[in-house]
Order: C-alpha cells, then structure tokens, then sequence
C-alpha cells in the first residue's frame, strides 16, 4: 500500500520525513569579555616561592635560545613547578 499526500509524512507512516535530514543550525559560541587586569594586580610576575620565581625567569630567559636549549630550559622549569606543586598538595 502507498500512501499519497500529507498522511506519507506523518510519524509511523514508515516514509522519512524532511526533518530527519536536516542539518542543525550551527551554533555560535557566546562572546566572552575578559576582565581588564589591572597593573598592581599583575605584579611583577613573581609568585612569592622562589622556585617558581627562578622557572618563571628561566622560561622568560630561554627565549633567547637556541631551541634545543629553550627545550632544555623549559623541562626544567616545569620539574620544577612539578615538585612545588606536589609539596603544595601535600601540606
């Protein structure tokens, strides 16, 4: 039996209808303003720990570089932040 008409688009009818086949609107991600930062509250860059302040100068040390050598200096850093972190979590 075949059906004719609107009742061919009705559910259960067994035809697919148009809407299967259509593809979503794509979706816009909402805007995200950032806060400003404020001078004082930036700092001077340093944290205060001075492990983590000698791996932040190093990091902005290696940009000078060579690459193998900011490799170096970047894995080192981040042995660094590593452990300051875990003593941290273990407190």
């Amino acid at each position: 039996m075949t059906m004719y008409g609107s009742a061919a688009n009705q559910p259960g009818s067994g035809a697919p209808s148009p809407a299967m086949f259509a593809r979503p609107a794509p979706v816009e991600p909402a805007p995200v303003e950032l806060a400003p930062v404020e001078p004082e509250a930036a700092g001077d860059g340093l944290s205060g720990h001075p492990a983590v302040d000698a791996a932040i100068r190093s990091m902005t040390n290696a940009a000078d570089l060579s690459p193998a050598d900011q490799i170096a200096e970047y894995e080192a850093a981040y042995r660094t932040l590593r452990e300051t972190l875990a003593t941290i979590d273990q407190a």
